[in-house]
């Protein structure tokens, strides 16, 4: 066979949200990238994927405001772009939209940037000498300086339990509920794929139980909204209301068969060690999915994280360990695992955009997007505010990506937008003077949720447990004081209870002894 070499700057591994995103940016840019993809179309995971086929992505299309970056905050399933037309609003007015509307979406973002992708292209060997070679099975070779790996969790992820391989896979059991007619079944897992399943089963069961070691998490207590979300919760009522179904908090250590039925055996978290064997006549794995790290020769596989099921990565999205490879998309998440939401197409879309400047800056020469403000207390606030209040990145990747402002410049001051916290810690102008961090951020944790004593006084918004406006000052990676706006139930922090508080903050630290406390901790940290 003879062998095709193709050789490219960037090669992007995965047609999927991810890597469609990145080859957007990368093609306005001019850069050398190809995208390859093992299935028909992009997106292919989403063509199997919820089995049951409605999206739990929000798609808002009547928000009450006309800035399309702030109604990208309740555009779940939008990619960024400079077009219009490219907005999911335009293929379904579905709030949970079907998944074959995101197929067609971006089937047609790909036709519509013309993205370079090769199409049936598995990958089956990534090595590297020197250079990335990644080959296919056909002998196609694609010689690459940096890869960004978007391939998702594409792997199922299997919990160790002996006579695991009696029970049924997710992809592969059938979601017609009247094949499960008359049967007690348990479900593995209590994300939403086994609530999904769960619901689409209560008519026709005669028992459902729902397992897994730890308790439940719900989305609305957490903000992860990858917990169990409100649109598949039904099933929380027929347990609590006697309705013969259970969730239960346990390890299951081993499941056998017996007289045609599977018997599982399972150690309760909660009850003084108490172990029981239980009998179902279906077993369904519902435990989610993880990254294929199998296609990397020893020379280049990436480390991993978390049970294996992610790569693990720097604030970069570079891999720890391989220099020049890098990730993209829901794999993302093993940088905020269940704090954010790096884990969905609303969250990673900003990551995908900040490791594109990224890239930019390390290998074409290119600096961070920035822009000059005037370095005065008012100027400062006024730009902060502005984002604040109609930015979607911050928004949708609470805590996690942040606003820069650099103030310890000889003119105007430069404002950065959404780089990890983190990453915005090492880059050059952490290393002196002073910075502010600009984040929204939930408060502390309640018991309930939907019963808040909130105090609306602006001396306590660092008491305020919704989504707010949180400005730290910093120097060299340190932050010295930090500076809460009240929450706001329309998220409107330009009132003077926010402008007045923060101008205030802001002047503090313009102040010649604020700046020379900063250049103090840069010099200590430094010596340290």
């Amino acid at each position: 066979m003879e062998t095709k070499v193709i050789e490219v700057d960037y090669l992007i591994v995965g047609a999927g949200p991810a890597g469609i995103q990145m080859g957007y940016f990368m093609e306005r840019a001019g850069l050398n990238y190809r995208i390859v993809e093992g299935g028909s179309q992009p997106g292919e995971f989403f063509a199997t994927y919820p089995r049951h086929r409605k999206l739990i992505s929000i798609n808002k299309v009547h928000t009450g405001y006309d800035d399309p970056e702030k109604n990208m905050r309740w555009d779940w399933n939008s990619l960024l772009s400079d077009s219009e037309e490219m907005l999911f609003k335009n293929y379904s007015r579905v709030y949970f939209p079907p998944a074959e509307a995101l197929l067609d979406y971006m089937r047609d973002f790909v036709a519509h940037y013309d993205l370079k992708i090769d199409y049936d292209t598995r990958i089956a060997k990534v090595r590297r000498d020197g250079v990335f070679e990644a080959s296919t099975g056909d002998g196609r070779v694609y010689r690459a300086r940096r890869v960004v790996m978007a391939t998702g969790v594409s792997k199922p992820y299997v919990p160790a339990i002996e006579g695991i391989e009696l029970a049924e896979q997710y992809a592969d059991f059938s979601v017609d509920p009247e094949d499960f007619a008359g049967q007690s079944v348990l479900i593995l897992g209590k994300g939403n794929s086994a609530f999904e399943t769960a619901d689409n089963l209560i008519e026709t069961t005669s028992m459902i139980h729902v397992a897994s070691p730890r308790p439940l998490k719900l989305a609305w207590n957490t903000k992860f909204v990858g917990n169990l979300r409100a649109i598949n919760n039904n099933f929380l009522d027929t347990y609590q209301l006697k309705s013969q179904n259970a969730i239960l908090d346990g390890e299951v250590s081993r499941i056998f068969k017996r007289d045609g039925k599977y018997v599982v055996e399972i150690a309760y978290t909660h009850a003084n060690g108490e172990i029981e064997q239980l009998v179902y006549d279906r077993v369904l794995i519902c435990t989610g999915f993880r990254f294929d790290a199998d296609v990397f020769s020893p020379e280049c596989r990436p480390a991993l994280a978390i049970n294996d099921r992610f790569p693990q990565m720097t604030s970069a999205w570079e891999s720890t360990n391989v220099e020049d490879l890098y990730f993209s998309g829901t794999i993302t998440q093993q940088r905020d695992f269940k704090r954010s939401s790096s884990g969905f197409i609303h969250g990673f879309r900003y990551n995908v955009r900040s490791l594109f400047n990224i890239l930019r800056k390390r290998y074409e020469g290119q600096p961070l997007p920035s822009q000059d403000v005037a370095k005065t207390a008012e100027a400062l606030t006024s730009a902060m505010l502005e984002r604040i209040n109609k930015n979607s990145g911050l928004w949708q990747q609470f805590a996690f990506l942040c606003d820069v402002l650099n103030v310890d410049t000889d003119g105007d001051a430069r404002y950065y937008q959404e780089m990890q916290i983190e990453y915005a810690h090492t880059v050059e102008f952490a290393g002196s003077g002073g910075y502010f961090v600009i984040t929204l951020e939930f408060g502390s944790a309640v018991s309930d949720p939907f019963a808040i004593d909130r105090n609306p006084d602006p001396a306590f918004a660092s008491e305020s447990k919704f989504l707010h406006p949180v400005v730290r000052y910093c120097a060299h990676g340190v932050a010295l004081d930090e500076q809460h706006l009240l929450e706001d139930l329309h998220s409107d922090w330009s009132k003077p209870c926010h402008y007045e508080p923060l101008l205030q903050f802001v002047r503090s630290k313009l102040a010649p002894q604020a700046q020379a406390r900063a250049a103090e901790a840069a010099s200590e940290s430094m010596l340290g």
